[in-house]
């Protein structure tokens, strides 16, 4: 009978199955020593509304779990701990966005996209950037519930109640985290300044994919990992990762849905696909370990039936206790 892996060797075994298909990927791509040279001219339109239309790659797996898989299994989902995850990611995606856009990334093909311009710092983005963040998320997030409470529900948390009763505060420092984002961003700019082949710059956009996978494990992974369903975060991951590397190396970077900027990036690219940044490999294994992170909490939360305070921080220590428990000592 198959049993549910302690937390450490979940994490673990994902990492592994992980790797297991990138380092032989990775080696066979690595032989494509030049990359063929890509048309930057997009006149005569070769992708009509290509970039709105490709949003569907999200909306119809939300569609199809949210209004089929989930309701016709009647599986009772954590609507609030669902729809206080979403706002938060959203926000953080919308304020990449605004923030960054235009210094990280390059939108050629404007006949693309419904041509409609959402606010950014130094210059309008299409609107689809931020469709394209808030369905990314949702997308993430009922992937992995669905499987989460149906698919491989047999490797949740039995009796998740009681075992978030027993969580005595969720916040909780984990140094591993910290170390792990040092030894990324160092190896980042190490790589940027001393390898790569343009080391104008600064990798500012794995920074902020490493801050954002990090910052929630941070103060937070050391409860969550209990409830995570490791099972099905791996699946979740592998078919994000499916559905976001067909959707960049065979229709954004050729068309011109989307591109990067040179010097915000670390230089590391994947010739075979049209010379495509490590990052938009690295970007939704961040964004689909921040999801998963932040909802367990939320819904660890939510199941203990505790006040947020005494939730996160703990229970309130009455005033006077430390006194008299020193004077008992004493």
């Amino acid at each position: 009978m198959s049993r549910r892996p302690s937390s450490a060797l979940g994490a673990f075994l994902v990492i592994l199955m992980l790797a297991m298909i990138c380092v032989p990927a990775g080696l066979s791509l690595h032989t494509v020593k030049k990359a063929i040279p890509l048309s930057h001219d997009f006149s005569n339109n070769p992708t009509p509304y290509g970039y709105t239309v490709s949003l569907l790659l999200f909306i119809i797996p939300i569609l199809v779990i949210g209004y089929w898989l989930l309701p016709s299994e009647h599986l009772s989902i954590p609507r609030h701990a669902f729809w206080m995850t979403i706002p938060i990611l959203f926000v953080f995606g919308c304020g990449l966005d605004f923030f960054c856009a235009n210094r990280f990334f390059l939108f050629e093909n404007s006949l693309a996209t419904l041509r409609i311009p959402a606010p950014a710092i130094g210059g309008s983005v299409p609107i689809e950037e931020y469709l394209f963040y808030f369905t990314g998320f949702v997308a993430v997030l009922l992937i992995y519930l669905w499987l989460d409470e149906y698919w491989l529900a047999a490797y949740n948390v039995p009796d998740y109640r009681s075992e978030a009763k027993k969580i005595p505060q969720l916040l909780a420092f984990h140094p591993w985290s910290l170390g792990i984002a040092i030894v990324l961003l160092a190896a980042a700019i190490i790589y940027k300044k001393y390898i790569s082949t343009s080391p104008e710059g600064f990798p500012e956009y794995f920074s902020v994919l490493v801050l954002v996978g990090i910052i929630p494990a941070l103060a937070l992974y050391p409860n969550a990992k209990t409830f995570i369903n490791w099972r099905a975060f791996s699946l979740t991951l592998f078919m994000i990762l499916l559905i976001s590397m067909f959707w960049e190396a065979t229709l954004a970077i050729p068309y011109g849905r989307w591109g990067y900027q040179p010097k915000a990036m670390m230089g590391l690219s994947i010739g075979a696909w049209a010379g495509l940044p490590i990052e938009a490999v690295f970007v939704w294994v961040a964004v689909s370990y921040a999801t998963v992170i932040v909802f367990e909490v939320f819904k660890v939360w939510k199941a203990s039936g505790k006040p947020a305070r005494e939730a996160f921080v703990g229970p309130r220590t009455p005033a006077g206790t430390h006194t008299k428990e020193h004077a008992v000592g004493r």
